[in-house]
């Protein structure tokens, strides 16, 4: 890389006219142009991208083609903005002449500043406009060498509160929902961290996300599951492409196309839940029943599609989600016990009316469903299931933190599963439902700061950080709840879900960024939509992008 001249800096500096800078911007707009999707009229090298003037580091940079005019830089913020403030952090390679726009479509543009006389170094703008793009358009150059970068910054709001404005309410990298007090996030810039998130998903996407059969659908396809699609899955699918609304241009299509593959295959026992199978024709097979894990993030996903976009497009999120809801309740919660049944085909009197899978306890969830629905039940729910955490940990994992993946005797004393009841012989160890439990727990203490979610995900981080040596790929695949490791291997369906109970401790920041390094390090497994999901959820909260509807 050759270094600009700053005695000629200088020289331009003296020959510009003075520059109309407004004062800069005493609004309380957030910065929006974090992590987002850029493109530029031309690049000087491929190490001079145009992601780099939104990495949030003013260490890297921006560069476009040498000697040649007009030259630009766009950002997409993903849905449409009101624009506040736009900062430009030159390098010596300056815009002179140059104007600030916003297009709502990317092809018609609004001037919303404009000078001539341009003297680089920081040019902090206050300006009023909106739009989902937003570029520096330079006609001038200030130097023979093109125009330069450090960093570009968009501050602003959404325009869209829930559907009106045709934005997402809470776009991604937003941060619109703060986690509890004295929670950590990865070291780094918070652009850098919304930046990985967006690239993980992207390729999580490409992996996963179909449109198959037809119909309008969209589906994550389950290549290590029995069925090519399962509810679980579209459960993922849901939550996630509404949470990237804002980084994902397509997301409230993709989500739509999922909320139409629910409508189109409800159970067989309660049609305002999933089933939870599909065959290659994408038809439900088994009896097309409904399952429990996917239904609680179905609910939870229309949730945050009305929050996001609301309820008067396409698809009513918030009458589905209430339908959806109120089936959980029905079919799905234990009317005795309060705790979630395995699906709604279990009924009283049966041999797993009184069994259930600890993966499926989502306090946030649980909180959500008591927001919407105005229903106390769901205040009882969070309780009995929060209850029963914290009993398992002290009476069969005081050691250790872990929970079983399936939990028998519910109506008496509830216990691990003593062998095999649903799935494996593993059903009463941390096997493959239960570590998931560090995030779904984790997800409700980040959030809400409660004391006993807290008390449960700090136990966990402090067993595995221990056991560990702080070195996450000693992290095996499975443990007996004593602490023992079933099996050798790394997979981030395992090692991922720590790290949300590693941001409740204030003394492990350490053993969070190497959680996170790890999971940047592995390379997503196209074979499995479970450890990929998992993984993406878990950087969605670890870099503060998961909120409750």
């Amino acid at each position: 890389m050759r270094r600009r001249s700053v005695t000629l800096l200088g020289l331009a500096g003296l020959l510009a006219l003075p520059l109309t800078v407004l004062p800069q911007a005493q609004a309380a707009d957030g910065l929006v142009s974090g992590g987002k999707a850029v493109t530029a009229s031309s690049v000087e090298t491929s190490a001079f991208g145009p992601g780099l003037a939104v990495d949030g580091n003013t260490a890297t940079r921006w560069a476009s083609a040498e000697g040649v005019d007009p030259q630009w830089i766009r950002i997409d913020l993903g849905a449409n903005h009101t624009i506040s403030r736009v900062k430009l952090d030159w390098e010596a390679a300056y815009g002179k002449a140059y104007r600030i726009q916003t297009s709502t479509d990317g092809t018609n543009w609004t001037d919303v500043y404009s000078t001539t006389a341009g003297d680089g170094a920081t040019d902090d703008l206050t300006v009023s406009g909106s739009g989902r793009y937003v570029r520096m358009y330079g006609t001038g150059r200030g130097t023979p060498y093109g125009y330069s970068l450090w960093e570009f910054e968009v501050y602003g709001a959404p325009t869209g509160t829930g559907g009106g404005g045709g934005g997402p309410a809470v776009p991604f990298g937003s941060h619109l929902k703060p986690y509890a007090a004295g929670i950590l996030k990865p070291s780094g810039t918070q652009s850098a961290l919304d930046q990985k998130v967006v690239d993980y998903y992207n390729r999580w996407k490409a992996a996963f996300v179909r449109q198959n059969c037809g119909n309008g659908w969209y589906q994550v396809i389950s290549p290590d599951a029995d069925h090519p699609y399962v509810a679980e899955a579209q459960g993922y699918g849901m939550v996630v492409t509404a949470t990237m609304a804002g980084a994902d241009p397509d997301a409230k299509k993709i989500f739509d196309g999922l909320v139409k593959w629910k409508i189109d295959h409800p159970s067989s026992v309660n049609p305002n839940l999933l089933a939870a199978e599909q065959d290659t024709a994408c038809k439900s097979v088994n009896g097309g029943d409904g399952a429990t894990d996917g239904d609680m993030d179905v609910a939870y996903g229309l949730l945050l599609a009305d929050r996001q976009w609301g309820s008067t497009g396409t698809y009513n999120y918030k009458d589905l989600a209430l339908k959806h809801i109120a089936a959980i309740k029905k079919d799905e919660v234990n009317a005795t016990t309060k705790l979630l049944k395995l699906g709604d085909w279990s009924s009283s009197g049966d041999q797993y009316y009184y069994i259930t899978r600890t993966s499926d306890w989502m306090a946030d969830h649980f909180r959500a469903f008591r927001a919407a629905s105005g229903d106390t039940t769901w205040d009882a729910v969070r309780n009995a299931h929060q209850t029963q955490i914290s009993r398992l940990q002290s009476t069969y994992a005081s050691g250790t933190g872990l929970l079983p993946d399936f939990v028998v005797d519910t109506d008496t004393t509830p216990r691990p599963a003593p062998g095999q009841v649903l799935e494996d012989p593993n059903d009463g160890a941390y096997w493959w439902n239960a570590c998931r439990t560090p995030w779904r727990i984790g997800d409700d203490a980040v959030t809400s700061g409660d004391a006993t979610s807290l008390a449960a995900a700090r136990k966990v981080n402090g067993w595995i950080k221990t056991k560990t040596g702080g070195d996450p790929n000693k992290i095996a695949v499975g443990y007996k709840l004593n602490g023992t490791q079933i099996s050798s291997g790394s997979e981030a369906a395992f090692f991922a879900p720590f790290a949300v109970a590693a941001m409740t401790d204030p003394g492990s920041q350490a053993w969070l960024d190497a959680l996170w390094s790890k999971m940047l390090a592995t390379p997503i497994d196209t074979s499995s939509y479970f450890s990929a999901s998992i993984q993406l959820q878990v950087m969605i909260t670890a870099s503060g992008n998961h909120w409750v509807p």
